[in-house]
């Protein structure tokens, strides 16, 4: 039977389900439970977003003791961003829960919002769960909050082919946001309102588990989900028994109903061929796995496969977010305590990686494919793999899961020290990810312009090697830089920010603050500026300094000829040898390629 092309469903199918939403009476529609567009279509469609401005208030109408709907901020085109928390234990907000101690688990759908199976699949497990027909018993233990869709203004983008490498439903919503933003990029930099917005919910709730849930890219085959939790491959060493007790239970009671989930995202080494297979990793923090990590929680990164017809992917998505549910229930307490003692870790002077890599060691797996060919493309004249769905495969592929860290830094023995010239820059982004710092010099009452500076010893990082980007990213120019810290004295003023590292956020601020982490603030390019030479020498002025210095300094002459004699590149450039004496005299600015962050051993006074 041939295939609706937008949904994958046989077309006899999608067309009853089709004629079967049309000639429901609008009256029966209203007095129906609370279901969606998509479950009331058979999956083939899903609602627009007033349809979730609706559900939210009519779950809390219905079950006002188990649910309240509540904004957590709007969007660039002025859109109500909608969440639930839903409980039986009586704290509906954030305060009742942190007093009873009661686990609280976030789950957000829609950061692509065309990846929309979170919003539907969360809307008919919500009402399973509080009619009792799904995990029996979780809300006596847990706070669930809810929100349908993060990304709302990209929901509203509404189109047929905004996905076109996914089956189903008929139209969907677009990637990024309305100022184009992929939210999913976004966690560690915190450029946009929603994602500010979400920082702050996260705040206030403080979830011990975090599910982002998504529909992923990529090749045919037939596992059907991806589930992939931190801290696992990494974060707090003690944290990560919890990561893979949520990873594990969910993928057994996914594979008990049926599906073929796998601990890694599927997507190839090399990208278009099934043979290269795959590597398994830590995400930085721009993504939601990365970055819940660094708070000393979980995150879950739930990925359907997008080729799974839309209500396979919305029914095994409402199958992970019971199963999560039913875990933080009976395990939630317990989690908590191990994220409490990873807050309360010393890491001063403890060396914490910043980043992660697989190794090149690999191991065979059996994966279970589709026969598929490489031939040359007529029309692209590439190699170009096609894979035949009636023919299921196992491919015998390598699969590097040896995960170690990339970068490894010794965290400072008191904190970082942020100039009071960049503390506006810089203090927002301490302020939305809940890190805590303090203003130097700034507790006399007539506050901080009259206290003079002070000589410091500290720790520096001077660049030895910078590359910027070519191309932007995400609207930044990011940058990459060599070096090392080296102590010592500046003059540091008052109105400077200290970053104490004793704190719970310690991990998260060493993201964002170490020059070589790959989310810090200096390699989205919030610091280019100390990175750029804005003074110069002219060469007729640099010709007769250089004449001065080697008259007034043997060593360096001698230091400038072995360069002439054993350097032939500098030898044959006119301005890398007036540069050598314009770096040595005076004049040089001192600042270029220095890292305006600074590192302590003891806390300033």
């Amino acid at each position: 039977m041939p295939a609706c092309p937008r949904t994958g469903y046989p077309m006899k199918q999608a067309l009853f389900a089709t004629l079967l939403a049309l000639a429901t009476p609008l009256s029966v529609v209203a007095q129906a439970p609370l279901t969606t567009v998509s479950e009331r279509s058979g999956f083939v469609k899903t609602g627009r977003y007033d349809e979730t401005i609706a559900l939210c208030a009519a779950f809390a109408q219905r079950h006002p003791d188990a649910v309240r709907c509540f904004d957590l901020g709007t969007t660039p085109e002025g859109r109500p961003m909608k969440a639930l928390a839903i409980s039986r234990s009586g704290a509906l907000t954030p305060a009742a829960a942190r007093e009873r101690g009661i686990p609280v688990v976030l789950m957000q759908g829609g950061i692509h919002s065309g990846e929309i199976d979170g919003k539907d699949a969360g809307f008919l497990a919500l009402r399973e769960v509080l009619e009792g027909a799904a995990a029996a018993g979780a809300l006596e233990q847990l706070v669930w909050v809810f929100v349908p869709v993060f990304n709302v203004d990209g929901h509203e983008r509404f189109g047929a082919w905004n996905r076109p490498n996914q089956r189903g439903p008929e139209e969907m919503g677009w990637r990024t946001t309305a100022q184009n933003y992929n939210l999913n990029r976004d966690y560690a930099k915190a450029d946009s309102p929603e994602m500010r917005a979400m920082l702050r919910l996260v705040g206030e709730w403080d979830p011990i588990a975090t599910i982002d849930l998504h529909a992923t890219d990529g090749a045919q085959f037939e596992h059907d989900i991806s589930i992939q939790v931190e801290p696992l491959h990494g974060g707090d060493e003690a944290l990560r028994e919890a990561g893979r007790a949520l990873r594990d239970g969910t993928m057994a009671d996914l594979a008990a109903q049926g599906s073929l989930p796998l601990p890694f995202y599927p997507s190839f080494e090399d990208y278009e061929d099934p043979a290269s297979g795959f590597e398994d990793g830590v995400s930085p923090p721009r993504f939601s796995t990365g970055y819940f990590q660094l708070r000393n929680r979980l995150g879950m990164l739930v990925e359907t496969h997008s080729w799974k017809e839309y209500p396979v992917r919305v029914r095994i998505t409402r199958n992970t977010i019971v199963s999560v549910l039913e875990q933080v229930a009976r395990r939630g307490r317990d989690w908590m305590a191990l994220a409490r003692a990873a807050d309360a870790r010393d890491l001063s002077g403890q060396p914490v990686a910043l980043d992660y890599r697989a190794t090149d060691a690999s191991r065979v797996i059996d994966f279970r494919g589709y026969a598929y060919t490489r031939t040359p493309s007529e029309v692209s004249g590439a190699p170009m793999t096609r894979y035949d769905e009636s023919t299921p495969q196992v491919w015998k592929v390598p699969l590097r899961d040896t995960v170690l860290p990339r970068v490894e830094v010794a965290a400072p023995r008191a904190g970082y020290l942020v100039p009071a010239a960049h503390a506006g820059l810089v203090a927002p982004r301490l302020d939305v990810h809940g890190i805590a710092y303090r203003r130097v010099g700034c507790e006399a009452r007539d506050g901080c312009a009259t206290q003079p500076a002070k000589m410091l010893q500290v720790e520096v990082f001077r660049a030895t090697g910078k590359r910027f980007a070519p191309q932007p990213v995400e609207g930044h120019q990011r940058l990459e830089v060599e070096g090392a810290w080296a102590p010592e004295s500046r003059e540091v003023g008052a109105g400077a920010l200290f970053v104490p590292i004793a704190q719970p956020r310690a991990r998260l601020a060493m993201a964002l603050l170490e020059p070589q982490a790959p989310d810090s603030l200096l390699q989205w390019g919030l610091f280019n500026n100390a990175f750029e030479r804005k003074e110069y020498m002219e060469a007729y002025v640099a010709e007769a300094v250089a004449r001065e210095m080697l008259a007034a300094d043997p060593a360096l002459k001698a230091e400038f000829e072995r360069r002439l004699r054993d350097d032939q590149a500098f030898a044959d450039s006119p301005d890398a040898r007036l540069e050598f004496f314009y770096r040595r005299h005076p004049s040089w600015d001192e600042r270029l390629d220095l890292y305006p962050v600074m590192r302590v051993d003891r806390a300033p006074d």
